[in-house]
């Protein structure tokens, strides 16, 4: 996957999202602001706790979304979360990308 190795560097592939915007840092950033509000919904849904056909639907949700911006840890956890809702572990680890993702961007936003 080369998501995993990317997603070490930094948690969103600014390239890869500047070409899905087509360079427009206006849409960048706005993209970045909706990515930012589902991903902390869907990590405090989540954390609430949901069993696990909701947890199979958000990690779909949200792998989708993390492809489009570019975060990959976050699109590779969530493909984990998709494939085996029931693993605690895997539900843990999309929690820490989400966070650690949700950090980043908020430091490029500021």
């Amino acid at each position: 996957m080369a998501y995993q190795t990317m997603a070490r560097e930094r948690p969103v592939d600014l390239v890869r999202l500047a070409r899905q915007t087509g360079g427009d840092r206006a849409l960048e950033e706005e993209v970045l602001h909706l990515f930012l509000k589902q991903a902390k919904s869907i990590g405090k849904a989540m954390r609430v706790g949901t069993d696990a056909d909701q947890r199979k639907r958000h990690a779909h949700t949200l792998k989708g979304a993390a492809h489009a911006v570019g975060a990959g840890a976050i699109a590779d956890t969530a493909k984990a979360v998709e494939d085996s809702p029931g693993e605690r572990r895997c539900v843990r680890a999309l929690l820490t990308e989400i966070d650690r993702t949700c950090d980043y961007i908020n430091s490029l936003l500021r």
